[in-house]
């Protein structure tokens, strides 16, 4: 397989995972950080963006929320979403720290754009969370860390 088909199947899982559609990023830039044909930095810019980008869409998503949330695809289910407004309310933008997080931070990025984060400090944060999980991600997997 080539280097173009590696990495954009490593950016379409990353974004989509971050997404409405069920997805492993994780599993995905693990096996290919222990196949070792690529850069762990090169791999985990990749994810990265990503999984960023996908993030966006939820953020868009949630500035148009009042004309999708009856959608039945909608990524976030309403009693999610509610308690994820309200930690956001909570602990403002610094809430989107979190965003990486497995359970919530998908709901964590639509509350942003419910709320009207602006995109500058959305982008800024999640990109701060998210890449620090593929960083300590790949640190772990190649033995930098225990």
């Amino acid at each position: 397989m080539d280097d173009v088909a590696i990495l954009g199947g490593l950016f379409a899982i990353a974004f989509v995972a971050a997404t409405i559609l069920p997805a492993q990023s994780e599993a995905t830039l693990v096996g290919l950080l222990v196949a070792g044909t690529h850069s762990a930095d090169l791999l985990v810019a990749v994810a990265s963006l990503g999984n960023v980008l996908g993030a966006v869409v939820n953020w868009a998503l949630g500035r148009g929320i009042e004309r999708l949330r009856g959608r039945r695809w909608f990524p976030v289910s309403p009693s999610l979403l509610d308690r994820a407004t309200g930690w956001y309310r909570r602990w403002g933008r610094w809430s989107l720290l979190l965003s990486w997080a497995p359970f919530g931070g998908d709901a964590l990025t639509v509350a942003a754009g419910v709320l009207r984060e602006p995109l500058w400090s959305f982008v800024f944060l999640v990109t701060v969370a998210k890449t620090a999980r593929y960083v300590v991600l790949a640190a772990a997997t190649l033995g930098v860390i225990a």
